[in-house]
């Protein structure tokens, strides 16, 4: 488990991005994360109920230069086993029925909207993702430090 001052100098942090369905908002932040921070994060994500990799996330990623098509949508007992320093959850959802990770790093939840959620014009739809996107990005560039705050 990480405490205070962090990883050792040059220990790469194992992050689990964990959502619902592990559709969006996981699979771009684990997409941010390893475009953005690979030095510093070694980065997972899941669900508590996964489905699929939503097609708008891949493209959203896609415009800002971050290809997420080979990702794919897992269920978080498919990570049994890994010593995560930190989980972050990022839907009440998936605070709420977060597995236990005995022994094992900081839980800590940081709630984003649900883009597939959006509804209106095409343009509209896509504006949300990229908003959720855009946040998802300004919360990765700011860790793992942002993570003890």
């Amino acid at each position: 488990m990480v405490s205070g001052g962090g990883a050792a100098e040059g220990r790469r942090f194992k992050v689990l991005f964990l959502c619902t369905g592990n559709a969006c908002r996981s699979q771009m932040a684990e997409g941010w994360a390893r475009a953005l921070k690979s030095d510093r994060i070694e980065a997972y994500s899941a669900g508590v109920a996964p489905c699929f990799v939503h097609p708008l996330a891949v493209r959203v990623m896609q415009e800002a230069g971050v290809d997420i098509s080979r990702q794919y949508s897992k269920h978080v007992e498919e990570l049994d086993g890994i010593a995560f320093d930190y989980v972050v959850t990022l839907c009440d959802y998936a605070d709420s029925k977060c597995p236990v990770f005995p022994g094992q790093g900081k839980r800590m939840h940081r709630p984003f909207e649900d883009p597939i959620r959006a509804r209106g014009t095409e343009a509209q739809v896509l504006a949300k993702f990229r908003s959720v996107r855009n946040r998802l990005r300004a919360f990765v560039e700011g860790m793992p430090e942002n993570l003890d705050k």
